[in-house]
């Protein structure tokens, strides 16, 4: 298999049931201790004051999370 293969699966979208086995909150999220400490408040301040949360970067290497904590915090 050609190296393109990989790039395309990698960049691909995913299917859903790759969603389904994303974590759907910070408790089932493993990994990332102090990034998901740093969104965790984040998210409650933003509740707290009952208004939307500030803008949020995620970036780092394939396969750390960024998505699935996107999808989190997005929920």
């Amino acid at each position: 298999m050609s190296e393109s293969y990989f790039q395309e699966a990698a960049n691909s979208p995913g299917t859903p049931e790759d969603l389904t086995l994303r974590p759907p909150g910070f408790d089932d999220f493993h990994g990332q201790d102090k990034v998901t400490e740093r969104l965790m408040l984040m998210v409650a301040a933003a509740k707290g004051r009952d208004d939307v949360l500030e803008h949020v970067l995620l970036s780092g290497p394939p396969g750390l999370g960024k998505t699935t904590l996107a999808n989190i915090v997005a929920t």
